[in-house]
């Protein structure tokens, strides 16, 4: 009987340790909180440890969390992977198809295709392919000017019962445009538009790609083509349509489209306007950008972000930072906060014109109300080593990791040629050996400039140890 007590206790010990192991009455952090506890444990602890370092976060992971990680650390590839590995270990979590997508973005952007397409056998394994896959694959590989790879994923896509539409059909030829390849999409295009009957963004797609070439008869050559396949243009196809006439210089023709709009019921939109400010802008203009802008207003379509961010670059260009002020300050009154680009423009202005200092304090306000990107980061670590404060870019880097923002390549680049320039190696390649542990393979100028400055001093032994970290990051194999 003692003995039947005895087993009974440790039973009941273990149940108690159990319950309040899983225990649902434990505080649940939200998922902002949570996101930031496991950022920050990424950030300190990327390397072989990082599981351990996770496991101690506590946190509960859901696929907000995940999706809301993934994103944070979208330049950082090798780490969302790994990060990615260990969620799919944890109770109760099942990956989203958006956490999927998150992280085959990142593992393109540095070529790790083998692992990508890993990813794609695990979604199909577990039914979740669809056609937005294949697209995230098409537009990586173009974007990497791998041509022949981007239209091999379209032609696949059947290998794994997906079944090739217009919205594959449409991704390919964005993908091929969007990287410079407008010529190939257009072949493409001309040969198989019997198969899918292409709509207004078919042609949207193959406008917009012609218009950037720049190729301006080919783009009214498209546009007509659509009018007598009887495709009407719609807002996005007008919107198009503007923008490659003022980047051809055609701002006035591209002001008698938005007319003809009018007079088709199709109502311009603020993108629309902001397209016609900035042009003016560019062509210092001034009063035209003011009274597009003000005729905008009248017509009662409402000023966003894109468009005062197009006005705010007009005076930037004509050197008119009161009116810059004053826009800041309306938009503020009119309860928009300016963006990453709204601190870029001004920022970017000021530092072409020397006025170092004055962009320096337009950060430290602008920051208050809005986040900065990749670009702000690196333009002003960038502008501190070129006017030789080095020391300032560093506390630019230190206050950008201390915001848990994961820096891109070009970021990791121009400080670590700033510390070359400097002879500073070892700060150099404690930047170059962090950049490589999150997976980001460094151009092959910035290790190049590198491993000269190292070979100077003497330092073989340190390029071999690199070139066998980049040499285990890269593994390049174009298909499955």
């Amino acid at each position: 009987m003692l003995k039947i007590c005895h087993q009974r206790k440790i039973l009941l010990c273990k149940w108690v340790l159990f319950a309040k192991a899983y225990s649902t009455n434990q505080p649940v952090l939200d998922v902002g909180d949570a996101t930031k506890m496991v950022c920050k444990a990424m950030m300190s602890c990327p390397g072989a440890a990082l599981d351990t370092a996770l496991n101690q976060t506590g946190v509960r992971v859901s696929p907000d969390l995940v999706e809301n990680v993934l994103k944070r650390f979208e330049n950082a590839g090798m780490l969302a992977f790994r990060f990615f590995e260990w969620t799919e270990k944890q109770r109760n979590y099942s990956h989203s198809i958006r956490a999927y997508h998150s992280v085959i973005e990142s593992l393109a952007k540095i070529r790790q295709y083998q692992i990508m397409w890993d990813l794609v056998n695990s979604m199909r394994k577990n039914g979740m392919l669809n056609v937005e896959t294949f697209c995230i694959i098409m537009r990586k590989y173009a974007r990497a000017q791998k041509v022949d790879e981007a239209i091999y994923t379209f032609n696949v896509m059947e290998k794994y019962d997906i079944s090739p539409n217009l919205a594959a059909f449409n991704g390919l030829l964005s993908a091929l445009c969007k990287s410079k390849n407008v010529r190939k999409a257009q072949e493409i295009f001309d040969k198989m538009k019997d198969r899918f009957v292409p709509d207004s963004k078919t042609y949207s797609i193959l406008l917009d790609g012609w218009g950037k070439a720049p190729n301006l008869p080919k783009a009214r050559d498209i546009f007509r083509e659509m009018v007598d396949a009887g495709c009407d243009p719609d807002i996005v196809t007008y919107g198009i349509m503007v923008d490659v006439l003022c980047k051809a210089g055609r701002v006035d023709e591209a002001v008698e489209v938005v007319k003809e709009m009018d007079a088709n019921n199709c109502r311009p939109t603020a993108f629309i306007f902001s397209v016609l400010v900035h042009t003016y802008g560019v062509e210092n203009r001034i009063e035209d950008a003011i009274n597009t802008f003000l005729e905008m207003e009248r017509n009662g379509i409402k000023a966003d972000v894109v468009v005062y961010n197009a006005l705010i670059g007009a005076f930037c260009k004509a050197n008119r930072y009161k009116n810059v002020h004053r826009v800041l300050q309306e938009m503020e009154s009119n309860g928009i906060n300016p963006n990453s680009r709204t601190c870029n423009v001004i920022i970017g202005s000021l530092i072409s014109q020397g006025q170092t200092d004055r962009a320096f304090g337009v950060f430290r306000q602008l920051i208050k109300s809005c986040e900065p990107d990749a670009d702000t980061y690196t333009m002003m670590i960038k502008m501190f080593c070129e006017t030789n404060e080095l020391e300032m870019a560093l506390k630019m880097w230190r206050y950008m990791k201390s915001k848990r923002f994961v820096p891109s390549m070009h970021t990791f680049s121009v400080l670590i040629n700033g510390l070359c320039e400097k002879g500073n190696a070892v700060k150099a390649c404690v930047l170059m050996e962090e950049m490589i542990e999150k997976g980001i393979r460094p151009s092959g100028a910035t290790f190049g400039r590198l491993r000269q400055l190292l070979i100077k001093e003497g330092r073989e032994d340190v390029v071999k140890f690199l070139h066998e970290k980049i040499n285990l990051l890269v593994k390049e194999p174009l298909f499955d």
